[in-house]
């Protein structure tokens, strides 16, 4: 049974069209989780469309207008087991436009599969980069690289260790160690080393990516700190009523639980009592870190509560910012950022405009020391301690207190601008 393994959350990431989609769906493929049906019918409308080649990607994307550009768009989630683990795979768009979906997925995983094309004029891309700082920014702590399209150089090991040498330097900068991070050279699509020992590069002796899955270790679930659980979404159901659905961050949901949602529609929080909670379409009693939930309130209006709300017992709500400080890293704005600005904040699932309303001070950001106070501005490359001002009330918590809850990225004009954390907050009264 899938409830008997720890559960993982797993997020693909990498630069477009270096392969993570055909990953994914070779690793399905392989393992099992897909049968020869599903990927004969997969193959032939990749053929008709004229994409042969994207056969396993359409794994993944499911979408029709996915298959026709032949680029993943929104975030797909996938069931899929090891021996040891029952994962949730969540495959990240590589896409520019389409890192905000990157976010939210990446913020959700215990775990990282970064995907770098190991073919000649690849490797390391600019998005490769964002990748692995979002990756580091909001919490991921454990990355597995995967070299991938070494089919193309014709598995050349100087080649796959060209790319280990640039990818391990980028990774230290953001603060992984390298020594805990395995590096797997593949070939996806004829599916070298994916799920299956590859017999075209006799000199790597290490593990497959299906075997180095289960190298990973489980995240200790924070059930110690307070109930957080942002809302990703509010379904109607007949007959049921609203259902809301979201990710237990921290803390314990129990059948039965009183529990309150914050800010709410009006602003006051909405009360209620647990009725049902539900996973994967089987009934649980109880819903702990890392669980993607579909709930029952008693007394629920859908009208009152939205994406971005957060749930949490009465006696220890949510933290409702009227203003919070931050310590951020500017990772690619066009010109400086300077008080006044107002870009997105993504924080959790919330999306709320904030301003800039002062920057106290320029840190350096590899090693955190305070290099000015009260600059006039910040640009590409800095970091800094910012107080920030959300245009209309927001969760979001002390990284010192539940970090899960306390990180964000900043986002303008369709690319990530910044990403922080929380170090202070501003309690709405």
């Amino acid at each position: 049974m899938a409830k008997d393994k720890p559960h993982m959350n797993l997020v693909f990431i990498g630069h477009v069209d270096h392969g993570k989609s055909t990953t994914v769906g070779r690793l399905l493929f392989d393992s099992g989780t897909i049968d020869e049906a599903a990927m004969r019918k997969l193959k032939e409308k990749a053929a008709e469309l004229g994409k042969s080649g994207f056969e396993f990607a359409y794994v993944m994307d499911n979408l029709k207008e996915e298959r026709e550009r032949g680029v993943t768009i929104d975030l797909a989630h996938k069931r899929f087991e090891t021996p040891k683990y029952d994962f949730t795979i969540i495959d990240a768009p590589g896409h520019r436009d389409f890192i905000k979906n990157m976010i939210t997925g990446a913020s959700q995983a215990d775990a990282a599969v970064l995907v770098v094309s190991g073919n000649a004029s690849d490797g390391v891309q600019a998005q490769t980069k964002e990748h692995i700082y979002l990756a580091k920014t909001l919490g991921v702590n454990q990355l597995i690289i995967a070299v991938n399209k070494l089919d193309l150089v014709k598995y050349d090991k100087a080649r796959f260790e060209a790319v280990v040498a640039e990818v391990t330097a980028l990774i230290q900068s953001v603060g992984y160690k390298a020594d805990a991070v395995q590096f797997i050279p593949v070939a996806s699509l004829p599916g070298d080393n994916v799920a299956k020992k590859s017999a075209n590069m006799g000199w790597y002796s290490g593990k497959t990516l299906l075997e180095a899955l289960d190298e990973l270790s489980v995240p200790e679930k924070p059930t110690q700190l307070p109930l957080r659980l942002p809302l990703q979404d509010v379904y109607n159901i007949t007959g049921i009523g609203a259902v809301p659905v979201g990710k237990v961050e921290t803390g314990v949901m129990k059948v039965g639980d009183k529990v309150i949602i914050v800010p709410g529609r009006d602003g006051k929080g909405v009360l209620g009592e647990v009725k049902t909670i539900e996973m994967h379409h089987e009934q649980l009693q109880k819903a702990e870190p890392g669980d993607n939930v579909g709930f029952n309130l008693r007394g629920l209006d859908k009208k009152s509560i939205a994406r971005g709300d957060v749930l949490g017992h009465p006696d220890n709500p949510p933290t409702v910012a009227t203003e919070f400080t931050a310590q951020i890293v500017v990772l690619n704005h066009p010109s400086v950022i300077t008080v006044g600005y107002t870009p997105v904040f993504h924080i959790h699932t919330a999306q709320v405009a904030c301003q800039v309303v002062a920057i106290e001070k320029k840190l350096n950001p590899a090693t955190g020391e305070v290099l000015e106070e009260n600059p006039d501005f910040i640009k590409n490359g800095d970091a800094a301690i910012i107080k920030v001002k959300p245009c209309v009330p927001v969760c979001i918590e002390k990284q010192k207190e539940i970090p899960h809850m306390s990180r964000f990225a900043i986002r303008d004009s369709g690319s990530t601008v910044a990403a922080g954390m929380c170090i202070d907050v501003v309690k709405k009264s």
